[in-house]
């Protein structure tokens, strides 16, 4: 699993936690049903798309940094909306989020670098079905 994931899964269960509702669990009325089994490590993780799917992603947000005991620029700081999702924030976190978004910049620029995470987050949290801010990731 990896960083984007754990965003993902982040914003998706905090989500859950502010409407009362559990995650969504339901796949696709076209699609195979998955194959039991006992064995859970054989489980497919769940997909960005499924988990962030119809999620107020503002509103997820604004909820926390509400609660936050220190101030956070989430919507333009990627190590702010890092540590709001209570993440590792780090630089070398940082750049494996770039290496899989595909950042194809020079990842020792950082501030060039944490400006285009944090407008590729928004931008695939939005393109998995996440409500978003227009111009959030623009």
């Amino acid at each position: 699993m990896g960083i984007f994931s754990d965003i993902v899964s982040s914003v998706s269960n905090f989500a859950h936690k502010l409407t009362g509702s559990s995650p969504d669990t339901s796949q696709d009325s076209n699609a195979a049903p998955a194959p039991e089994s006992n064995d859970k490590t054989q489980q497919p993780a769940p997909t960005p798309e499924a988990s962030v799917a119809h999620v107020d992603v503002e509103a997820v947000l604004k909820d926390l940094a509400s609660k936050a005991s220190t101030p956070l620029n989430y919507q333009t700081s990627i190590v702010d909306l890092l540590k709001l999702l209570g993440l590792d924030s780090s630089l070398e976190a940082r750049r494996t989020l770039a290496d899989e978004l595909h950042y194809t910049g020079d990842k020792n620029d950082t501030a060039t670098m944490n400006v285009w995470l944090i407008k590729q987050v928004y931008t695939e949290l939005a393109q998995n079905g996440g409500k978003i801010p227009a111009n959030w990731g623009h």
